[in-house]
């Protein structure tokens, strides 16, 4: 695989080790010289290691075009839209896109799923963790017989952001990038978004459907410069009636990485950093032992997991991925809603016939 990386901030650095671990070639371009520096010089080799002389740095104006099996986004979210435009337009294999996705406005959005899907390029969104190993481990043991009929499903990605700031040395805090800007999809709605996408995802896998309606409750922090949501709550319902909770927010100090299938005879709970290095799967039945289930991970391995799915999915149906283009953009809309719904202080439905476009969304 040939792969292109937009940003050599700390997801281009994962993104590349994950695909020269894979063996993968890789071209990082990034306007700023220093962040090529800063990536060549100290965050790489002190992640991995050391610096791989095989990776090849450019200038935008310089870069490569053409001929790629992957193009990955890892810049700000105001900018995924632009960049992904431009891996379609020069005819890369695949996008994959860091999340969250876009901004609020979700401004090319459709545009950019209409240019993929005509083009014949395969979208994805950077929500890894629906296809780590113990996420698919969850899904394995839900869709198991013993758990019954499932009743509600609650996820919770409560983390605060300090270790952010710590992995990007060069922010002194929230207002020196996206994070600070809940417009631009900062905040704890857009950062902490895999939490709503993996909620989507256990809802499809129980055969729940689609978010259609979404309650929300934010708490802000403004100071004239700074604009973003601290605590985003969220009741969703989906196409099939499942009703349960999703819990965001960028203040909770040790974090709560969790989520809990309910099913009328048992639940499983699938939980992200349990122990140091270690994910969690733990399912009980009412009347027996529960059985619990670990996986050792690094965070290299999110990434490395992520890439080996794109590369499978390519082998045969990546519309169908978990993480799909189309995923990442309803994961969008259900944060979109949720802001709306807190600003209305009303129920937002989600009418996925008129597209990712702001006009999907309805107060009532």
């Amino acid at each position: 695989m040939r792969v292109k990386i937009y940003g050599a901030g700390s997801i281009g650095n994962h993104l590349a080790h994950a695909a020269r671990s894979l063996d993968w070639s890789v071209d990082v371009v990034d306007p700023d010289p220093r962040a090529l520096e800063r990536m060549r010089n100290s965050i790489y080799p002190t992640r991995y290691g050391k610096w791989d002389e095989t990776i090849r740095q450019f200038d935008p104006k310089d870069q490569p075009k053409g001929g790629y099996d992957l193009v990955c986004v890892g810049t700000p979210p105001d900018s995924h839209i632009a960049l992904a435009r431009s891996a379609v337009a020069e005819r890369a294999r695949a996008v994959l896109v860091e999340k969250p996705f876009c901004g609020l406005d979700l401004d090319g959005a459709q545009e950019l799923a209409d240019e993929a899907a005509k083009a014949g390029v395969a979208g994805f969104v950077g929500y890894d963790h629906v296809v780590g190993r113990a996420a698919r481990l969850a899904c394995d043991t839900v869709l198991a017989p013993g758990i019954g009929e499932i009743a509600t499903l609650d996820v919770e990605f409560r983390e605060f952001w300090g270790g952010i700031f710590a992995a990007h040395p060069w922010l002194s805090g929230p207002a020196d990038s996206y994070l600070g800007y809940w417009k631009r999809g900062g905040g704890a709605s857009g950062e902490h978004s895999h939490a709503t996408n993996l909620w989507q995802h256990f809802a499809h896998v129980v055969g729940g459907g689609r978010v259609v309606s979404v309650q929300a409750t934010l708490n802000f922090v403004r100071d004239g410069t700074i604009d973003y949501d601290r605590l985003c709550l969220m009741t969703l319902e989906t196409e099939s009636g499942l009703v349960g909770r999703c819990v965001q927010d960028v203040v909770t100090q040790p974090p709560r990485k969790w989520a809990r299938i309910q099913g009328t005879e048992g639940f499983v709970e699938w939980t992200c950093g349990h122990a140091p290095g270690v994910d969690q799967v733990e399912a009980t039945l009412p009347g027996r032992i529960s059985n619990v289930q670990r996986v050792a991970k690094t965070r290299p391995d999110d990434f490395i997991e992520e890439l080996r799915h794109i590369e499978q999915a390519l082998a045969s149906d990546p519309a169908r991925s978990p993480i799909a283009l189309s995923r990442g953009l309803d994961t969008m809309l259900v944060v979109a809603a949720a802001h709306l719904s807190h600003q209305t202080g009303r129920c937002v439905k989600i009418d996925y016939s008129k597209g990712w476009v702001p006009a999907a969304l309805a107060a009532v």
